[in-house]
């Protein structure tokens, strides 16, 4: 089982929030500012926060800008994974990722299921790595940003997470890219 080694230090990491909705703004955006909220007392940096509308481009336009930052390790995503027609955020980013993260949605939907029964399907959670950075997307709501944080990610970006995390591998995400030249 998981668990925190106290003798391991805590490693503060860059973290961007972008929320994807037509309709809100940084005065209401509660999912936004759960995360926000979460990550900062975590210890962790909030490195940039962004609202777009529901349009691919704009939303993987802001992500691999993002992506390219030294100060961004994590972005996260909030909206736009469900199935109506403005829900585009899978769509925008998961043909970006060099590593798709299959696990995060199984288990994101795993916590989800024990709070909201089978409405977990309506939700397209996924994650993956573009540029050496983890993208996490998430649905729109303060409670899927809650279950996202406290039952995945709250664990997965501390160093001090056992027996492995996130953070220790982050050094590694582009060695692939070392080894062409390509960095």
């Amino acid at each position: 089982m998981s668990r925190i080694d106290e003798t391991r230090p805590f490693i503060p990491v860059g973290i961007a929030v972008l929320t994807v909705s037509d309709t809100r703004t940084l005065d209401d955006d509660r999912s936004g500012d759960t995360l926000v909220d979460r990550l900062t007392k975590a210890g962790h940096r909030l490195a940039d926060r962004a609202i777009v509308t529901d349009d691919r481009a704009r939303i993987a336009e802001t992500v691999t800008a993002w992506s390219k930052r030294d100060d961004i390790d994590v972005i996260i995503t909030t909206g736009g994974t469900g199935f109506t027609g403005r829900d585009v955020t899978p769509e925008a980013l998961e043909p970006l990722f060099e590593k798709r993260m299959d696990g995060f949605s199984a288990v994101f939907h795993r916590i989800s299921f024990e709070k909201i029964g089978t409405s977990t399907i309506q939700s397209r959670a996924t994650g993956g790595v573009l540029n050496a950075t983890y993208v996490f997307v998430i649905p729109g709501s303060p409670g899927a940003c809650k279950d996202a944080w406290d039952g995945i990610l709250a664990g997965q970006l501390d160093y001090r997470h056992m027996p492995c995390n996130f953070v220790e591998i982050m050094p590694r995400l582009d060695e692939h890219l070392r080894r062409t030249g390509k960095c």
